[in-house]
């Protein structure tokens, strides 16, 4: 009968977790006192294939691997870094890990396609042993179907003594990059390999042409994001109307230049006030906004308390499905805090414009 239970109890998804120390692992990174699942590391092929989360094939069992063929889990994400078997084993913290290149051989044989990363760490897997890597994953394409070389993210609350990727590390992996596109583009009519925008901004070097992009296969990985966003926004601000309310948006300290070259451009139309906001809590060397909290927000806006209508407040800031940052602090405790109403948008440029109606 309709309204009746089915009877079907679905068992309990248990994800399986990471053990693996890598020397550059951010959850590692998090200081006590945040939300008990951003503590989780997940290492589950699942969620590599539902999601897209990365994963590094080091807890994968016999009946994983045969699962995945005989279920088709594709595309998997894959963290590769290097090719490299010790170093990689190194990085990872697994004196045990897996041949990492023998694992995609057989799932290229069986034709799994595969996103793959390399989190660049100065003095590991850069210069020659991140030409090494290109090399030895482009040998597996298509099923390899793209590598997106992004720099290690470093907390101030890191234990270890990584260096960061200054300047010059991140334009000598660009140029690197480059030279394998015009290689692979030629070859395969596919560029293959990608530098993240967090690189482009680093090495204060002008992002590529969209086209450069395919089908932006890493786009969640941080890859094209921002070169897509700036050229939808130009689209976007066609429909803007002008308005008479008082709005205030934020932003991480790395996308904030590019943002304002636009938010300056509608000051005719819309009071609009962009701010930056600097990461206290992660550091100054964490500057995306997705991972800017409650309590830097307050202090960046506590001089604009109850001195605007709306707060328009970019969704990935937010944990999914919920109204809380990532030191939960609500986006009610915020309008009570500033004094301002909070408007959460979404983080794409029609999202902005959506947010500055009436």
């Amino acid at each position: 009968d309709e309204g009746e239970p089915l009877g079907i109890e679905l068992n309990h998804f248990k994800i399986k977790r990471c053990k693996n120390r890598c020397i550059f692992c951010f959850v590692r990174q998090l200081p006590a006192g945040l939300r008990k699942t951003l503590y989780v590391k997940d290492e589950d092929y699942r969620m590599s294939c539902l999601y897209g989360n990365y994963i590094t094939l080091a807890n994968l069992a016999a009946a994983d691997r045969k699962r995945i063929v005989e279920q088709r889990l594709s595309p998997l994400y894959i963290s590769v870094h290097t090719t490299n078997r010790d170093l990689r084993n190194r990085m990872l913290g697994n004196n045990n890990g897996v041949d990492i290149l023998k694992e995609l051989r057989r799932l290229a044989k069986h034709r799994i396609r595969i996103h793959t990363q390399v989190v660049l760490c100065p003095g590991y897997n850069d210069g020659e042993e991140l030409v090494r890597t290109i090399n030895d994953l482009q040998r597996l394409y298509p099923y390899v179907t793209s590598i997106a070389v992004v720099p290690v993210g470093l907390t101030r609350h890191r234990k270890n003594t990584l260096d960061h990727v200054g300047k010059d590390e991140a334009a000598g992996a660009l140029g690197i990059i480059a030279d394998f596109q015009k290689r692979f583009l030629k070859r395969y009519g596919d560029p293959l390999v990608y530098g993240s925008d967090e690189l482009y901004i680093k090495a204060g070097k002008t992002f590529p042409p969209l086209k450069n992009y395919g089908d932006f296969p890493q786009i969640e990985n941080g890859v094209g994001m921002v070169p897509l966003f700036l050229s939808r926004m130009r689209k976007a601000l066609s429909a803007l109307r002008p308005s008479g309310k008082h709005y205030i948006t934020i932003t991480g300290t790395s996308f904030y230049p590019f943002l304002k070259k636009y938010t300056d451009k509608i000051a005719n139309s819309v009071n609009l006030k962009l701010l930056p906001v600097a990461n206290r809590f992660f550091g100054d060397t964490v500057t995306v906004t997705g991972l800017l909290t409650g309590r830097d927000i307050i202090h960046e806006l506590s001089d604009m308390a109850g001195k605007a209508d709306y707060l328009l407040l970019p969704d990935i800031i937010l944990r999914d499905g919920e109204d809380t940052l990532l030191d939960s602090v609500s986006v009610q405790d915020l309008e009570r805090i500033l004094e301002i109403k909070v408007r959460v948008i979404e983080s794409t440029p029609e999202g902005l414009i959506k947010g500055l109606e009436e």
